[in-house]
């Protein structure tokens, strides 16, 4: 027998392979494992889309409301805010039309003009529509008075791709 040939190492039975019970056991973990990932790890994905789709919500409701908010409480009063207020005995009486009186989009003056706002309308000074920036979301602004005309509700509706409506609410006091 040559040299090199007596040096190799003798390999049993037992390290040449894998038994029948070892190859089951594995294959039974391995199914375990890929029940667990697709139950508990996979949706985290879908649930990332909805945070992401909340998070974009909130910033177009945000940017409208910033708008409406730099806006005075009412057409007849004062531009600057302060006394009168409308409808105090020395003031213009509050108009009670929700929408805008014949403004275009970027000369809207007071909070009442944004009541119908969506979007497909154009976003203030720009070229783009609120549906351009934010595609697949909808938008609806309300715009509604208390009785007396003391406050004015702006409730502000954004429908996600997935079809979640979240309603987004301020109140805007007459001073």
């Amino acid at each position: 027998m040559p040299a090199s040939l007596s040096k190799m190492p003798v390999l049993s039975k037992r390290t040449a392979g894998f038994t029948l019970v070892e190859l089951v056991v594995g294959m039974l973990v391995l199914a375990i494992a890929l029940v667990l990932l697709s139950s508990m790890f996979f949706p985290q994905a879908d649930r990332a889309a909805m945070t992401l789709q909340r998070v974009r919500s909130a910033e177009l409701a945000q940017s409208v409301l910033n708008e409406i908010w730099g806006k005075r409480y009412d057409e007849h009063s004062n531009i600057n805010g302060g006394v009168p207020a409308c409808g105090s005995p020395s003031a213009l009486a509050c108009s009670t039309h929700m929408g805008p009186e014949g403004e275009s989009r970027n000369d809207f003056d007071d909070v009442d003009d944004y009541h119908g706002l969506n979007e497909t309308q154009f976003m203030l000074n720009s070229s783009q529509r609120y549906i351009d920036r934010y595609p697949g979301f909808k938008l609806t602004v309300e715009v509604s008075t208390s009785s007396p005309l003391v406050s004015k509700l702006i409730a502000i509706h954004v429908t996600t791709p997935q079809g979640e409506v979240i309603t987004y609410h301020a109140v805007r006091s007459n001073y």
